[in-house]
């Protein structure tokens, strides 16, 4: 698997106030870029998407977001 460069188009741009992960966008590790898209396949590579963060620190963060009281 490896990039074919489509997946420009599906580029998201920064969020302000909230995370990434928290506004729905999806991350493509071979791509190396935040991706916009319905789905949890890259739509250029294949590959899968990682919609959760991986630090212990973010996680806490979704996680609290999430718990509503």
């Amino acid at each position: 698997m490896s990039c074919r460069g489509r997946c420009e188009s599906y580029r998201a741009t920064t969020t302000i106030g909230s995370g990434r992960y928290a506004s729905g966008q999806k991350r493509c590790q071979i791509c190396d870029l935040f991706i916009m898209c319905e789905g949890n396949v890259c739509p250029c590579c294949g590959y899968r998407l990682r919609t959760k963060p991986r630090g212990q620190k973010h996680k806490q963060k979704i996680r609290a977001a999430s718990v509503v009281p």
